[in-house]
């Protein structure tokens, strides 16, 4: 792959304030991501031409620029759910690409309440009726899809237990993660039932954090970073006709994909390589059911393979095949703005051989990652160095 060319999007500075639950508001977090990638670029913030920028719970990320600096910089507020922070990215890498500016920032922070997220029926194009039959609680509609999903294709709960595990045993690696005590298969399957079969441990929980990247035009790159890593293909999708989705529970007379899997085929596409060329993973586990079920809609391998996969270690740090290795959701929790971009953080430092004791083996080169927002929203990119 070429990397020194004005037609590539490079990423040169990552930033990101630790996940969990802080004295500081979500808009501060935001700030502290910002600065730490514009120090990790050696720029300043008046080198941005162009930010993007979302959160669902703590407030405007365009009026961050009364703490950053009045530049005039053009910012544009992004809200797509849980892939809000993965849609800033894209709009980042689509305004580069346009010609619009060469050097962008995106940024994604939150800062929730204390426990479960509480949507509004009317807010996503539904009747009451809907959040009266409890499904707006997205607890429940997960637990309803993994189960059909494990009895069609034969996962195990110890499979969804493994997937907690190797999450919280990576977040005990990751100093910015919130969740940082391992637990073990046993505590897990044990913990208290939610929505079965998921039980407490198999679930994130609404966080706080923040994240920031600089883009910039690929031949520039070295203006800012002897480390950059490229940003192959950056693409979304909305949900097709005949998905099932959380917020968006039907069945089609006859079942249509997810966005999960137009918007992986869209990225491999555009990044000129397969699933069987990418070193290491990041996909949305917003539940353990989930990892399992968005390793198959993005063609990481096929339906009921998670089986096997898991239970033989492949998706651990050391595998054919490591996936969340900073912990995912599940150790980081969920900050809706920033998560998407957790995600990119995460593989930068891998592409870097800069992640310390979570570091992915043998001299990483390419890295996916995938992030799944409600009423189905999916957004994909493909990272090399």
């Amino acid at each position: 792959m070429s990397a020194d060319n004005s037609s590539d999007v490079a990423i040169v500075g990552a930033g990101i304030h630790p996940f969990g639950r802080h004295e500081s508001t979500g808009m501060e977090q935001g700030a502290v991501a910002v600065r730490r990638a514009l120090a990790d670029a050696s720029c300043t913030w008046n080198d941005i031409q162009f930010a993007f920028g979302g959160s669902d719970a703590a407030g405007k990320p365009d009026t961050m620029v009364s703490t950053l600096g009045l530049t005039g910089v053009p910012f544009i507020n992004v809200a797509n759910g849980c892939a809000t922070g993965g849609s800033a990215l894209i709009s980042g890498y689509n305004a580069i690409n346009a010609g619009a500016a060469d050097v962008v920032m995106a940024i994604g922070f939150d800062k929730h309440p204390r426990g479960a997220f509480d949507p509004k029926p009317a807010d996503w194009g539904l009747g009451d009726w809907y959040g009266d039959t409890g499904l707006m609680l997205t607890t429940q509609f997960f637990g309803l899809k993994i189960q059909r999903y494990m009895h069609d294709h034969g996962i195990t709960a110890s499979t969804l237990a493994k997937v907690a595990v190797k999450a919280f045993r990576n977040g005990s690696l990751n100093e910015n993660a919130w969740r940082r005590k391992p637990l073990s298969e046993e505590e897990v399957l044990n913990g208290p039932m939610l929505s079965h079969p998921l039980t407490q441990y198999m679930f994130c929980s609404p966080g706080e954090g923040g994240v920031a990247l600089v883009l910039c035009r690929g031949d520039l790159a070295s203006r800012f970073t002897d480390a950059p890593v490229y940003l192959r293909s950056a693409v979304l999708r909305s949900r097709p006709f005949g998905s099932f989705e959380v917020f968006s529970p039907w069945l089609a007379p006859e079942r249509g994909p997810s966005p999960t899997v137009d918007a992986a085929r869209g990225a491999f596409e555009m990044a000129g390589i397969g699933p069987d060329d990418i070193d290491v993973a990041q996909v949305q586990d917003t539940e353990s059911g989930a990892e399992v079920m968005h390793l198959a809609e993005t063609g990481l391998c096929q339906d009921g393979e998670q089986e096997d996969m898991i239970q033989l270690g492949e998706t651990d740090i050391g595998g054919r095949l490591p996936v969340n290795s900073d912990g995912g959701c599940l150790a980081n929790g969920e900050p809706i703005g920033a998560s998407g971009l957790r995600q990119v953080y995460e593989s930068v430092l891998q592409l870097r051989g800069r992640a310390g004791a979570r570091q992915v083996p043998d001299d990483p080169r390419t890295a996916f990652t995938h992030v799944y927002g409600a009423p189905g929203i999916s957004a994909c990119t493909v990272l090399s160095t």
